[in-house]
């Protein structure tokens, strides 16, 4: 039987398949080539109103769009940055992570945003520079037995668990490392997080929403301490205890541990500041994140403008 050619003359048809096998490594090479050599610092958000209170503080602003994500190159404070909308959740927080790593010469990465407050002597407003962060929803969905919840064989207990959530370490890839290591925690850039220190006394914080609703206490920044990322938004007041207890979190939210494994398996520097919008189910009525999203937006770039500032060149 002769070899199929589709109604091509089987020379073209090979010449063809050389053109186009040819052309694939280019394309590929084509799709991660830097969109331009600047040293930059990397300012992410994930959501609108985290974007537009990053965009309000932009100077000389120009878009470029990557698969249909959104980078914004400009000035903040005398610094070159680059503005990254990394949309919602663990997978697109990393996604877009790693593609602003391949296309812009990034000196650090900061995220600024929203999160829920775990920590009970936290208030909404408030806004947390935690000192490292970790995956606390990669877990293992134990089994139900006559005795409790049990783990597999193969497996060891690192947390105490929310019912039959055990939570563990990820291994993590580093370069020189003949295989991944297991580890929870991610910590932020220690020369970075020092400049935190120093930077944030005297911000002014939002104390009232564009709403007219106000905080019943002035926010007030904190550094230092846990932040947790995963993939839910959390809502309840159990499970906000038993995060505050098992991990000593202060905040916890959809991103910020999934740039830091990224950044850290980079060698990108990172550090994150998140402001209370809600409190996690802690709060005595309806889940508060709709009234304070935009305050709790803004107090946090206000926080990171006073870190650009102190930062220097």
């Amino acid at each position: 039987m002769a070899p199929l050619s589709y109604g091509f003359p089987m020379p073209a048809l090979r010449l063809l398949l050389i053109c186009v096998i040819a052309l694939m490594p280019v394309a590929a090479r084509a799709a991660s080539q830097p969109l331009d050599a600047t040293p930059r610092i990397a300012l992410f958000s994930a959501f609108e109103p985290e974007w537009k209170a990053l965009l309000a503080i932009v100077e000389q602003p120009v878009s470029h769009r990557e698969k249909g994500v959104e980078f914004v190159t400009g000035r903040v404070e005398g610094h070159e940055v680059v503005l990254v909308l990394s949309g919602v959740s663990m997978v697109n927080a990393a996604m877009t992570a790693q593609m602003a790593i391949d296309r812009f010469n990034l000196r650090a990465i900061l995220f600024s945003g929203i999160a829920g407050g775990v920590d009970p002597s936290l208030n909404i407003g408030d806004v947390v520079v935690s000192e490292r962060w970790g995956q606390y929803l990669d877990v293992i969905l134990a089994r139900e037995t006559p005795q409790g919840f049990q783990l597999p064989s193969w497996s060891k207990q690192e947390f105490a668990s929310f019912g039959m959530i055990f939570a563990r370490g990820v291994r993590a890839v580093r370069e020189g490392q003949p295989r991944p290591d297991r580890q929870f925690w991610f910590p932020v850039d220690a020369k970075l997080f020092e400049i935190a220190r120093g930077a944030v006394a005297g911000v002014e914080l939002k104390r009232c929403a564009a709403e007219k609703a106000c905080l019943v206490r002035p926010p007030k920044v904190v550094v230092g301490g846990n932040g947790v990322s995963g993939t839910a938004f959390v809502d309840n007041a159990a499970f906000r205890t038993w995060a505050f207890d098992t991990f000593k979190a202060q905040v916890l939210d959809m991103e910020s541990a999934a740039v830091a494994h990224v950044a850290t398996t980079n060698g990108v520097a990172f550090l994150a500041f998140r402001s209370l919008s809600d409190l996690a189910g802690g709060g005595a009525g309806e889940n508060e994140m709709q009234t304070f999203e935009h305050l709790a937006s803004e107090n946090s770039v206000a926080v990171l403008r006073a870190f650009l500032k102190a930062m220097g060149k």
